[in-house]
C-alpha cells in the first residue's frame, strides 16, 4: 500500500508537537502491515467526512485518510478529537 498526504495534512503535521509525529509514524508502519490492527481503531467517519475513514495516533489525536485505489490511501488531516470534528 503506498501513502500519500494531502498539503493540509503536511502543514499540520509540521506543527505537531515531535513526539506527537514520532507516534504517527509508528502507527503509520502498524497500519501499512495491517490497517485493521486493533491499536489503530480504524473505524468509518462518513458522518463527519464522506469516504474517510480514521485511525488513532495518540489518546486525542487522529489521521484522517481516504482510500483512493486498492493499493493507494490519501492521509487527508491529522489533529486532535475536538479539532476535526
Amino acid at each position: 500500500m503506498r501513502p500519500l498526504y494531502h498539503p493540509n495534512f503536511k502543514n499540520n503535521f509540521g506543527k505537531l508537537p515531535r513526539k506527537v509525529q514520532d507516534s504517527f509514524e509508528k502507527r503509520l508502519d502498524i497500519f501499512l502491515d495491517n490497517m485493521f490492527h486493533p491499536l489503530l481503531n480504524n473505524h468509518s467517519v462518513d458522518s463527519a467526512y464522506p469516504g474517510w475513514r480514521s485511525i488513532n495516533v495518540t489518546g486525542d489525536y487522529r489521521a484522517l485518510f481516504e482510500i483512493k485505489e486498492k493499493d493507494m490511501i490519501v492521509f487527508m488531516k491529522i489533529g486532535t478529537h475536538s479539532e476535526l470534528y
